[in-house]
């Protein structure tokens, strides 16, 4: 049992080896492995990067599609093979798209960042630190003391959800008290279109996220870690393998590549993956913090969540929750769409969407809608610019933070075109596990296509109905919210659907 689940643990290295899903390749991995060829070949088919491999992708995310994605994959089509992708997190540099060696093509730089502050948690315009002095400190004041110096800082996670870090971390701690060894998974995997957030903390502040998790890893008595990098990101790869060289960790640390699935991001599927799988969420309990990866109590957390951690160690907990206004900490906010500044800013958790905007370099045009937290928040209108942008406030208003994806849209746009934009995207990403999601998305996907089309709202009908069975049978948190882009421009923007 051993021998099998450490081979099927090689699967997707081994297709990866082999280009891809060719004709034959399952075959030879079937013989190197022993694991089936049908489920090999299920393994294979089920990551878009190893489904097609070596071909350019073009984004069509919100981001890239207010700025020309559709000429952008016109022009790149004329010139030869390329297909349309859901999301690159490259938002800032729309529109975007990966060569076939999986590079980034994009006519603009990188967005900006929030200008060095030492008094910032993350600090993504300073200098990258490989002291690994907060990690001396943790080690120092001992497990449980970290333990309640996170606990204090109330610090959440930043991946989207918004959970207590501290309860995992307790969580962990008392599953590996019945003699099971724990790890620790850094989810790297961030592909919610409007988000590049934790790209930026990987390419500027590697240490600071490494340093993060060799503190959760001592404070739960973790030596194994995993770190998933969605494949998407060469860039980011590089930038942590390098750090990784250069820093001495008492840990055993494995690079696990990405290859193309945004349910990845749900931590279960993620574990599910790692081990070798197709990428699709368990059902729970029980949770990864009492059985996760390989069966071992499992801490979980995004990389945003763990490069709070050195900052609370180092200052406190108080400290760290007196940074932010309505809730505890400063947010990393990504920000793109139709402004002047596409980038990432760190501010006060709960600021609001003007003041991002206003550091952003201000809108451009007249702005209509926006999403607080990619597409699994849908959209809000302006009268809504107020709203502290914190997990509890958006929550009272029917949105969500989420990862803090910002997108920006002016009056230019038709909400029906933009909900249609992000129902694409859930149809493309769901992972088809579940009756609720894998129809649902198609059903609503396919009623905003024929009502663009068209202006028939016939083909509305049903999109309310589908829309709550959605919400209640789904396994995961992708098939309850893949329906808010059409949700939320229906009830908001009744004159784009008239």
């Amino acid at each position: 049992m051993h021998d099998k689940r450490a081979k099927r643990h090689e699967v997707i290295g081994a297709l990866e080896e082999a280009g891809g899903v060719r004709p034959g390749v399952a075959r030879e991995v079937m013989q190197a492995t022993g694991i089936p060829e049908a489920e090999v070949y299920g393994v294979g088919t089920f990551y878009e990067l190893l489904k097609q491999p070596a071909v350019p992708r073009v984004c069509t995310g919100t981001s890239c599609a207010l700025r020309g994605a559709g000429e952008l994959l016109a022009r790149a089509r004329a010139d030869g093979e390329a297909v349309a992708y859901s999301c690159l997190g490259q938002c800032d540099r729309a529109p975007a798209m990966l060569d076939a060696s999986l590079e980034v093509v994009a006519t603009v730089p990188r967005g900006p960042v929030t200008p060095d502050d030492p008094e910032l948690v993350v600090n993504l315009g300073g200098a990258d630190d490989a002291s690994y002095a907060a990690l001396a400190r943790a080690e120092a004041l001992g497990a449980d003391a970290v333990l309640a110096e996170v606990k204090s800082a109330g610090l959440q996670g930043r991946g989207g959800a918004g959970f207590p870090a501290h309860i995992k971390w307790a969580g962990v701690r008392r599953a590996a008290a019945r003699g099971d060894a724990p790890c620790l998974v850094v989810n790297a995997d961030e592909a919610e279109p409007g988000t590049f957030k934790d790209r930026e903390v990987m390419l500027r502040r590697p240490h600071r996220l490494l340093e993060g998790m060799a503190i959760a890893a001592h404070a739960i008595g973790a030596r194994d870690v995993w770190i998933y990098i969605r494949g998407e990101f060469r860039d980011c790869h590089r930038s942590v393998h390098r750090a990784l060289d250069a820093a001495d960790l008492p840990l055993n640390v494995t690079i696990v590549e990405g290859h193309g699935a945004y349910i990845c991001g749900e931590e279960t599927a993620l574990l599910e993956s790692i081990e070798g799988k197709r990428g699709m969420p368990r059902l729970k309990p029980p949770y990864p913090t009492d059985r996760g990866l390989f069966g071992r109590p499992t801490l979980i957390h995004n990389v945003e969540t763990l490069a709070c951690v050195p900052a609370i160690v180092q200052r406190g907990g108080a400290w760290f929750r007196d940074q932010g206004r309505t809730e505890p900490g400063t947010k990393l906010y990504c920000i793109s769409g139709h402004v002047a500044r596409p980038g990432v800013y760190e501010l006060p958790t709960g600021v609001t969407l003007d003041e991002l905007v206003e550091v952003a370099g201000g809108y451009e045009g007249t702005p209509k809608a926006f999403s607080p937290g990619g597409a699994s928040s849908g959209f809000l209108p302006m009268r809504y610019r107020d709203t502290p942008l914190d997990f509890a406030s958006l929550v009272e208003v029917g949105s969500m933070l989420g990862s803090a994806g910002v997108v920006v849209l002016n009056d230019t746009v038709d909400m029906a075109e933009a909900a249609r934009w992000g129902q694409q995207f859930f149809v493309d990403e769901t992972c088809g596990q579940c009756a609720p999601c894998r129809i649902g998305c198609s059903v609503q996907q396919q009623a905003i296509e024929r009502y663009v089309a068209d202006r028939d709202a016939a083909h509305l009908v049903n999109v309310d109905d589908v829309h709550e069975v959605m919400v209640e049978g789904s396994i995961c948190g992708l098939g309850m919210t893949a329906s808010m882009p059409l949700q939320t421009a229906r009830k908001h923007f009744p004159e784009d659907f008239s």
